[in-house]
């Protein structure tokens, strides 16, 4: 069962939107799902009802709601891509951090649900790696975060598990980027890294020219077995 609701902000001043799936039964835990630069649109909302079906609870809240309200773009089309760039310019990652944050208390405090996650793509994959390091998540996968290297001063505040997937040919992420994550990360009790060889940018999304069938579901089973051992013990 899926649903749309509100989610106050940290200070109460304002709320904002999120997708909702439930699962059948109790959940075992809950994931915030974190959206690509494209909005909480259909690949996003499939991610959750995947979640759901798996047993968890998971929420994707609109974090471009400060800019402009139930943002959804499909990054096949041009016009739309570009549009998403632009949101992205404006973005307040700090604010957005902030409304995961919110999202997860939602999620503990409104569902009951004691354990709470993250997984995000993309725009999203960068955010899962800073609400690592500054709320208080239980567990967090970034699939091809952009500009983490400029993060890694934060990398000593990871406190809970934390899952990074790198594909080596990101367009948007070069291989000195790649090489700092590794210099930076690989060292870190509670980061696991996964490169994924000659592979793009957007390689996991649920629909479209981006994604890779065989490595999507590769990286989806080892974020399944992440989440099962860090959500659910």
């Amino acid at each position: 069962m899926s649903d749309n609701i509100a989610i106050s902000t940290r200070d109460g001043s304002d709320e904002f939107k999120a997708y909702v799936a439930h699962p059948s039964g109790t959940p075992t835990a809950a994931i915030v799902v974190i959206q690509e630069i494209f909005g909480v649109n259909q690949g996003i909302r499939q991610k959750c009802d995947k979640l759901a079906v798996d047993g968890y609870l998971a929420i994707a809240p609109d974090l471009f709601w400060r800019i402009e309200r139930g943002v959804q773009l499909d990054p096949d089309i041009e016009v739309e891509f570009n549009r998403a760039l632009e949101l992205m310019e404006k973005f307040d990652q700090d604010a957005g951090v902030k409304d995961i944050q919110a999202t997860i208390d939602y999620a503990r405090g409104q569902e009951g649900v004691s354990k709470v996650g993250c997984v995000g793509y993309c725009l999203g994959g960068r955010l899962a790696y800073m609400t690592a390091a500054r709320t208080d998540v239980d567990a967090s996968v970034g699939y091809y975060g952009v500009g983490i290297d400029g993060l890694l001063g934060e990398k000593e505040a990871i406190a809970k598990p934390l899952l990074l997937h790198i594909p080596t040919e990101d367009g948007f992420v070069d291989k000195d980027t790649q090489a700092a994550m590794h210099k930076g990360l690989d060292g870190h009790p509670r980061v696991t890294l996964y490169d994924y060889e000659g592979l793009d940018h957007g390689f996991a999304t649920e629909m479209g020219e981006r994604r890779v069938e065989d490595a999507a579901n590769l990286a989806d089973q080892r974020s399944a077995a992440f989440f099962a051992e860090n959500l659910r013990s």
